[in-house]
């Protein structure tokens, strides 16, 4: 066969393996956008305590919660290859690095905070950006979801586009029972209930 022939069966091999490889990209990103969201459980509110106790309610400010967070967020990921943190300003900014492909790209989520009845809280999603994709905002919460290791009492929410925390449900060793009074971060008002049952401190309520 002449050189040229195959100088240009070269090319023509070389210009198929391309576009082949462009279409096998086109496609997994439009997997990654049309693919459905899956349906997530939010923890039910919790049973009212019935056991004897006291409340004392805590005000504190935000630097204080931002850094408290962020250490139980460093313990959490211990002996894992993720990161992230919490910034408390005037919303609630989660920032962190979610694996897509075979590489990682920056993810920044601003959320609202909703007080809860029962002293939970719901972050509702405000705005949300993964990088230069341009990624559904559900989508980008699934990945949320998959790959950021969060305590259990921590939910994400896809669908609803939102991260509910059951601060109520947290497992103190101290047996402390602990609610949201108030997550005002626009004044800097953050309050807490503290509840400490009598059978901790080892001691029986009397009744006069």
């Amino acid at each position: 066969m002449p050189k040229h022939k195959k100088k240009r069966n070269k090319w023509k091999h070389f210009f198929f393996w391309l576009f082949g490889a462009n279409v096998l990209v086109l496609l997994c990103m439009l997997a990654l956008i049309f693919w459905p969201v899956s349906e997530t459980e939010t923890p039910s509110p919790s049973e009212e305590n019935t056991q004897d106790s006291s409340e004392f309610t805590v005000r504190t400010s935000k630097q204080n919660v931002n850094e408290l967070v962020n250490a139980y967020i460093e313990k959490l990921l211990d002996d894992t290859d993720h990161q992230y943190s919490v910034s408390l300003d005037e919303d609630v900014e989660l920032i962190g690095e979610l694996p897509v492909f075979s590489s990682t790209v920056p993810v920044s989520v601003h959320l609202e905070p909703v007080v809860q009845d029962n002293g939970d809280v719901i972050l509702k999603q405000e705005s949300i950006s993964i990088g230069q994709l341009a990624l559904p905002n559900k989508k980008i919460m699934e990945y949320l979801k998959k790959y950021l290791p969060m305590p259990e009492w921590v939910t994400v929410d896809p669908e609803n586009e939102e991260i509910y925390v059951a601060v109520t449900d947290m497992e103190i060793r101290s047996n402390l029972n602990v609610s949201v009074e108030s997550f005002d971060l626009e004044s800097n008002n953050l309050a807490f209930n503290i509840e400490i049952p009598y059978e901790t401190l080892g001691i029986e309520k009397r009744y006069y």
